[in-house]
């Protein structure tokens, strides 16, 4: 008697003479509702593999491609670096490749999909950058690129979604795709996003960041989700030969006397209440505790409180506000970004300077205006918080201004990245931080991980 493999709605289910070594497995439960047993779809590879090597007898009923061969009209011209990540993802067709933002990841994945030649998904964390997917891999596989969000829905044999999308589709899209591509792998782990990998039993799968790790460390199930680090760049392996070099300049402000006071009020209020209950925080994760305190204990609740308002008194310092004017002077015909950690210091920098704004809160169709004039030079500066941190194709820029040093490390480097577009001359970066503050301590922490 053989064994069967189906698929169901994000689960296998496995019928017939089911071997003891498939069945004690931890992930393999026996189901009583259908008396037969089911595991995630994610552990369809797994499973097989070990058929395969018992030498058993199976029917295979998982996949059910939309397309039996995805043809590329053209194959991508890879660098020598591209070339090796691809080839190292090629050894088992799993895994991470960190590159840093302008090396490539994108060209990099459309060598996979040339090399394997199977209906593909990629899954990305915005619409600005499904379009961008979109138009890149038309390039490449002309009529057979669709996109899968809101109203629109074109399936094709290369499939362009959002992760908001995938979650609530993967049950119906799941086996038509035998590759995934995860763009931002790093959104992956979250608790929701996690689905998209788990109920899909695509055996091909690729993972594409500039850093992997994430603050509370469920990065760590990127090899159980998608495969381990295959390939990674550091920034400083590519400035210089693939990407521009870069000079950062460490800009120290003082915070105005109303501030200040304030600021060591709260410092106050924080620092003693984690001395008084023996807390310390060696990693963010550790920072969770105090969260969770917060929810029983008033102490915590206010040690909290005041670190967002300590936090938001370095973010939207004036002084900050100040510098810009003589960063602006010192760079008359450059192409300049500057980003803010919150709305409101992008707002209050763009009506100081008159410079255009890109926030959030700002229409779609405005945002398009305001980076397609930055492109063609028409606007020589734009201001913005968190939305051009990844997902936008953001025009080559000359000099980044960074107000505030406690943004993350992916943060940080993907800010950075935004000037580090090939070219002749060496880009300039700024960072504005508090003097006597805990964002002076941070970005120097940020820094040496830069180097490592």
């Amino acid at each position: 008697m053989t064994v069967t493999m189906m698929w169901d709605r994000g689960t296998l289910i496995l019928s017939g003479d089911v071997p003891p070594q498939i069945r004690e497995l931890s992930f393999v439960k026996y189901d009583k509702r259908v008396g037969k047993y089911r595991s995630l779809a994610m552990y369809y590879y797994r499973i097989k593999t070990i058929l395969d090597s018992l030498g058993a007898r199976y029917e295979d009923l998982v996949m059910a491609p939309l397309c039996t061969s995805v043809e590329s009209a053209k194959r991508p011209s890879l660098r020598p670096y591209q070339e090796e990540a691809l080839k190292s993802w090629l050894r088992h067709k799993r895994g991470v490749i960190t590159m840093p933002t302008g090396a490539g990841k994108t060209y990099v994945a459309i060598g996979a999909i040339a090399e394997l030649s199977v209906s593909t998904l990629v899954v990305v964390p915005t619409i600005d950058l499904l379009k961008q997917w979109e138009r890149r891999l038309g390039e490449f596989f002309p009529g057979r690129v669709g996109v899968w969000y809101g109203e629109e829905k074109r399936e094709r044999c290369i499939t362009v979604t959002t992760y908001d999308s995938a979650y609530l589709s993967i049950e119906s899209l799941g086996n038509k795709f035998p590759l995934l591509i995860f763009d931002e792998v790093h959104h992956l782990p979250s608790e929701a996003y996690r689905q998209i990998a788990e109920l899909s039993p695509a055996p091909y799968r690729l993972g594409l960041t500039a850093t992997p790790e994430r603050s509370d460390e469920l990065h760590l199930l990127l090899p159980e989700l998608v495969g381990p680090v295959v390939y990674r760049m550091s920034l400083s392996e590519a400035s210089g030969k693939y990407l521009a070099d870069y000079d950062v300049e460490i800009i120290k402000v003082g915070l105005t006397d109303e501030e200040e006071a304030k600021y060591r009020e709260l410092e106050k209020i924080y620092k003693g209440y984690l001395k008084a209950k023996g807390l310390r925080f060696r990693s963010p994760t550790d920072f969770h505790k105090l969260v969770i305190l917060a929810g029983r204990d008033r102490g915590a609740r206010q040690a909290l409180e005041a670190w967002h308002e300590m936090r938001r008194i370095l973010f939207e310092s004036r002084s900050k506000v100040d510098v810009v004017a003589d960063l602006l002077k010192a760079h008359p015909n450059s192409k300049v970004l500057i980003f803010t950690e919150y709305t409101a210091l992008a707002r209050a920098i763009s009506q100081r300077y008159l410079i255009p704004e890109v926030t959030y809160d700002i229409p779609q169709q405005e945002r398009d205006i305001i980076i397609d004039m930055f492109r063609r030079g028409e606007i020589k500066a734009v201001v913005t918080g968190k939305v051009l941190d990844e997902g936008i194709d953001v025009p080559d820029v000359d000099v980044v201004i960074i107000l505030g040093g406690t943004s993350s490390s992916r943060q940080y480097i993907q800010r950075i990245g935004r000037a580090l577009r090939l070219k002749p001359y060496t880009a300039k970066i700024y960072e504005v931080i508090s003097a006597r503050t805990r964002e002076v301590d941070m970005s120097r922490r940020r820094r040496r991980g830069l180097k490592a």
